[in-house]
């Protein structure tokens, strides 16, 4: 994959197809939510992922190493204030070897892309607030006040594509 920083192993980033794919998703996600930062399980897989689009960065050798999803149509309307044009970036989760590689900006834009495939024109996503400069860095901007979800402060950014 182009643009990743020197020294950084390889990785692919790819949409996720078949239950293997999910599998590896759901098992970045529960280390990096479930594990890591103490999410519930309960409220961390929900009924949204049977029909997201789920992004998949796996290492040369076939490793997971990060993960994303996509909400967009009735799904992503609660969270983007209606609007059918706006998707919902979310569950972005990078393991802890692969942060600082670049595998959680080629994520977000690999959502973007399936976002732009779907003909929406911007993407919303409601970020940890430790995690607001890197979204800045690509391109999103936050807006409305701090909020908990999952007992962590987040605020709603977005980034018209």
């Amino acid at each position: 994959m182009s643009g990743q920083p020197t020294g950084v192993p390889s990785y692919a980033v790819r949409i996720a197809e078949g239950p293997a794919d999910m599998e590896a998703c759901f098992a970045v996600r529960k280390q990096v939510f479930v594990v890591e930062q103490e999410v519930p399980a309960d409220i961390e897989y929900d009924a949204y992922d049977a029909g997201a689009v789920h992004v998949l960065a796996v290492s040369g050798d076939g490793l997971p190493l990060g993960t994303g999803r996509l909400l967009y149509g009735a799904a992503a309307a609660g969270r983007t204030g209606g609007d059918a044009t706006v998707g919902s970036l979310g569950r972005l989760a990078v393991s802890r070897e692969a942060r600082g590689s670049g595998v959680g900006a080629a994520l977000v834009r690999a959502i973007e892309d399936a976002a732009v495939e779907r003909g929406l024109s911007a993407v919303d996503l409601h970020a940890q607030t430790h995690a607001l400069g890197f979204y800045e860095r690509l391109g999103y901007v936050a807006y409305g006040p701090e909020f908990p979800d999952a007992g962590i402060a987040h605020r709603a950014m977005r980034r018209a594509l």
